[in-house]
């Protein structure tokens, strides 16, 4: 039994080891990515509901990107507070921005995919940027570094959104590696050709690749999934381009308790079930193969069976998932995380399972 799951542990070192160095690998030793402008007409979105503050602080980041063409679109997705009232501030202030009044809809209510298709719908220019409300930009350049990576047959541009660094915070270098990880993936994944997601807090793409799939009709019945779901729809190997300069990057503030944190990424789960099936069957080998390299050997080790060649297959793997992490967290500015590797890998291997466990559960609670 014993040489069974030795020869099962080999097989899953090998799996990890494949997807770290073949498919991960394709952005954590890709070439330095250069920026040159476009100058393309941009008009940035950002849907809100009852963040009065946020936006009060980070609109004015936005109309100060140094672009030469671009509006702001701002969707007041029928807020209960001061949102609206801080909007119609701003329009006063900016000549271009544009403000989006959302009623509440019996139809659609609370759904933040009908406020951005009517946001995306008053949008004058061609070329659209999101970001969210609690979300800003890293550099004045932002705009310019993404629509740079827009070609005539890329039509959709994935970013990178960071989160905040807090001090002697384990949650937050949890929380910023999972970020990490999940960058990788996605921005390897569109490397190779194989796009399945983007983040709502840092993407870009034409209308016109909007219409041409009927915008998010076929998903408008899942709150969640603006973002991910689209770009699983919508992102092909031809159409699809990713951007990584340290200008293209936006910041949020991240959940400062675990249980915020823990119910956000209920909701990231569960959207995930409706990717394409091929999708949701490589992210879920990857995840079921990252639980069994921490188990198995704890069964050979705690019997003594082999324990060279185990100890020898651990650090084997680790050595190689450490440099591709390594290579990518310098891409993304996020040095400080790879000396945590290791620990915080582990915590999130199982948190993401007791995620899996509630969600069966429970349904998470979506947009506000």
């Amino acid at each position: 039994m014993l040489i069974l799951i030795l020869y099962f542990f080999i097989f899953i070192v090998v799996v990890q080891i494949s997807y770290y160095l073949v498919v991960f690998g394709k952005f954590a030793f890709a070439k330095t990515q250069k920026v040159t402008a476009k100058r393309i007409p941009i008009s940035v979105i950002v849907c809100a509901k009852n963040e009065e503050e946020n936006v009060a602080n980070y609109i004015p980041l936005l109309a100060e990107q140094n672009y030469p063409d671009f509006e702001i679109v701002l969707i007041d997705d029928a807020s209960s507070d001061n949102t609206l009232a801080v909007f119609e501030e701003f329009e006063k202030q900016y000549s271009n921005v544009r403000l989006v009044k959302v009623e509440n809809n019996e139809a659609f209510w609370g759904n933040k995919k009908y406020a951005l298709t009517l946001g995306i719908k008053a949008a004058k220019k061609e070329y659209l940027l999101f970001t969210d409300a609690d979300c800003y930009p890293t550099s004045k350049d932002w705009i310019t570094a993404m629509s740079s990576q827009f070609t005539m047959q890329k039509t959709i541009v994935l970013g990178y959104g960071k989160y905040e660094k807090i001090r002697n915070s384990f949650l937050n270098k949890i929380i910023r590696f999972e970020t990490l990880l999940t960058a990788i993936q996605y921005f390897s994944w569109a490397k190779i050709g194989h796009p399945y997601m983007g983040v709502g807090r840092n993407l870009a793409y034409k209308k016109e690749t909007f219409f041409n799939v009927n915008g998010f009709i076929e998903h408008m019945q899942i709150r969640s999934g603006d973002d991910d779901l689209f770009i699983n729809q919508a992102a092909n190997a031809k159409n699809t381009a990713i951007a990584y300069t340290p200008e293209s990057f936006t910041l949020s503030k991240p959940k400062k308790t675990f249980k915020e944190w823990f119910t956000q990424k209920r909701r990231h789960v569960a959207t995930a079930n409706y990717y394409k099936p091929l999708d949701k069957l490589l992210l879920g080998f990857f995840y079921c193969s990252q639980l069994l390299f921490i188990l198995l050997p704890i069964v050979l080790l705690s019997f003594q069976f082999q324990w060279i060649l185990v100890l020898s297959l651990i650090t084997f793997r680790y050595l190689v998932s450490w440099i591709v992490v390594g290579f990518s967290a310098g891409k993304l500015k996020e040095n400080d995380i790879k000396f945590w590797f290791p620990i915080v890998e582990i915590v999130l291997i199982f948190t993401q399972i007791n995620i899996f466990i509630a969600n069966i559960f429970s349904k998470p609670v979506h947009w506000k």
